[in-house]
């Protein structure tokens, strides 16, 4: 019988996000504040006897060597010497280039998957540094739940998780460039001088969040630039609160923008007033991957 694993990967949305210095390695230091919620993609990898083959449910999505999934079975196998191989089917929920991290948990699930379906023995620890290679965000999205990170995204404390949440999220159809927005002069950084390797302004939204305070914790560095780029962006973000969402921003460089709400009715009903827009009421969940 065919050896089979099927992963949910979940979504992120960024709670927090602000922007520091450029780094030597041109990446930007940032911190954040990760959170997965219930929005997921399904991975089935199976294995075979060489190669690797995705397919999707998506047929306009590259199933390629470029995609996030290829580049990790690829670098898996060039770094541990394996010579086996897998088929390996995505079924697809979460929008692509959203600020949902959607390929980057893809990839994460495949370097799980792939190590227990290959037995390489690789370590959590190893594993994470394989995933940096892949993307800042894949190394949170071999773990999930409510983190802070510093460095590239990549450096994360386990945060007490956030009592239950339920959230909207809006998904325009609207393209937005990370690169271009790093690079953007309406992009202001945060100059303050970390202390114990964190700003004060992080300090305080971490405080917030502890304290159940999500008007005072959720914010985005980012959406500066990016709302005046796409000014339908900040409608939407003004749409949500005026249904009734504790909180509002961007996640990530964009374009999906959420809204923290009390319940899920509130959620449904902030959703319904987003019409003709895209959405979807989520809650907050603990972990990134979960075997189905």
């Amino acid at each position: 019988m065919t050896n089979m694993l099927t992963f949910r990967s979940h979504a992120k949305i960024n709670l927090y996000l602000d922007v520091l210095d450029r780094r030597p390695d041109g990446f930007h230091n940032i911190e954040t504040i990760f959170q997965t919620v219930s929005l997921a993609d399904e991975l089935t990898v199976a294995e075979a006897p060489s190669g690797v083959v995705l397919t999707c449910s998506r047929p306009d999505l590259d199933c390629g060597p470029g995609n996030l999934v290829c580049r990790a079975a690829a670098l898996l196998l060039a770094r541990t010497g394996c010579v086996r191989g897998a088929r390996i089917h995505l079924e697809k929920h979460i929008p692509v280039a959203a600020g949902l991290a959607g390929g980057s948990g893809n990839a994460a699930a495949t370097l799980d998957a792939l190590n227990r379906l290959w037995k390489l023995g690789l370590t959590p620890a190893q594993l994470q540094a394989f995933g940096l290679e892949l993307g800042s965000d894949v190394p949170y999205c071999l773990v999930g739940g409510t983190q802070g990170a510093t460095g590239r995204g990549e450096q994360l404390v386990p945060l007490p998780p956030v009592p239950q949440t339920w959230c909207v999220l809006a998904h325009p159809p609207i393209q937005v460039s990370t690169a271009a927005v790093y690079h953007s002069p309406r992009l202001f950084r945060n100059t303050e001088t970390p202390s114990a390797g964190r700003t004060r302004t992080f300090q305080c939204a971490l405080d917030a969040l502890s304290a159940g305070d999500w008007a005072q914790a959720v914010f985005n560095r980012m959406e500066t630039p990016v709302f005046e780029q796409h000014p339908d962006l900040e409608t939407l973000k003004c749409r949500l609160l005026e249904a009734g969402c504790v909180a509002a921003a961007m996640s990530g460089s964009g374009p999906t923008v959420f809204g923290i709400c009390s319940s899920r009715e509130q959620a449904e009903r902030a959703a319904e007033a987003l019409a003709p827009y895209a959405t979807s009421v989520v809650k907050t969940v603990d972990t990134a991957l979960r075997a189905v």
